[in-house]
């Protein structure tokens, strides 16, 4: 993902609210949110490497993850970020755990920031500095820089987030959909040329070749989990869905 937004209250009724916007090349083959073989994982897919960039198990555990921007190329021989979200997911360790045993091979890795929830700790991971942190309750924004690094489009999805009704799906995707391009001297300054940089600087990007292919909202509550996915091509809204389950009970299809 490229936009990550969420709101951490432990020890509510939904203790997790997230949502973000992946971006990604239009002619990448990916198929559709679903449960995958077995059962256990919730989640799209990237059919050319066979990874995700966010998931969730039926016992409520969560994973995201986003790409650092960086100048030049990334290093074609590294091995697919997509699949860390799926390892945790399909695994038994805590996110804590998790991180411990990935420190080790995080640099094998094209840089990347990952999220890990493990049904009680929120977690995050910079590779760039082996940093992790524990996050505070309240709003979150990530886009591919640092946690909570003041980019524009991390600062206006937090300002916009905070004002919205949490319980209002429509509203929260709406957000997700702003392609409002931010001026010049707002941009960050990450190493790729000021074009690029201005393509990438909305909420919602749309290129020619490159954009925005799906916006997540997950709710993850003490007792139900919903994901809803909100699929896009290169000529808009392309498909749309729906998942509810209980926490380690069978799905059933909004």
């Amino acid at each position: 993902m490229c936009l990550i937004a969420f709101r951490w209250e432990p020890g509510t009724a939904e203790p997790l609210l997230l949502l973000g916007n992946r971006d990604e090349s239009y002619d990448r083959p990916t198929a559709p949110l679903a449960w995958w073989a077995g059962g256990r994982l919730l989640a799209g897919r990237d059919l050319r490497a066979g990874g995700t960039w966010l998931g969730v198990a039926r016992d409520g555990r969560c994973a995201a993850i986003t790409n650092f921007r960086q100048a030049g190329p990334p290093r074609p021989e590294a091995p697919s970020r997509g699949h860390l979200p799926a390892r945790f997911l399909e695994g038994e360790l805590s996110a804590g755990a998790f991180l411990a045993a990935l420190r080790g091979e995080a640099g094998r890795y094209n840089p990347f920031n990952l999220i890990l929830f493990d049904g009680g700790e929120l977690v995050g991971y910079q590779s760039r500095d082996d940093r992790m942190i524990a996050f505070d309750p309240g709003l979150h924004v990530l886009s591919n820089g640092d946690f909570d690094e003041p980019w524009p489009k991390a600062e206006a999805l937090r300002e916009r987030l905070a004002a919205v009704d949490p319980g209002d799906d429509a509203a929260l995707l709406a957000l997700l959909e702003d392609d409002r391009p931010f001026e010049e001297a707002h941009l960050p300054r990450t190493g790729v040329p000021l074009a690029w940089e201005r393509a990438l600087s909305p909420i919602f990007v749309k290129t020619p070749t490159y954009g925005t292919r799906a916006s997540t909202l997950l709710r993850l509550g003490r007792e139900t989990v919903s994901v809803l996915e909100q699929r896009f091509t290169a000529s808009g809204r392309e498909g749309r869905t729906a998942v509810a389950f209980p926490r380690s009970g069978p799905p059933s299809e909004c």
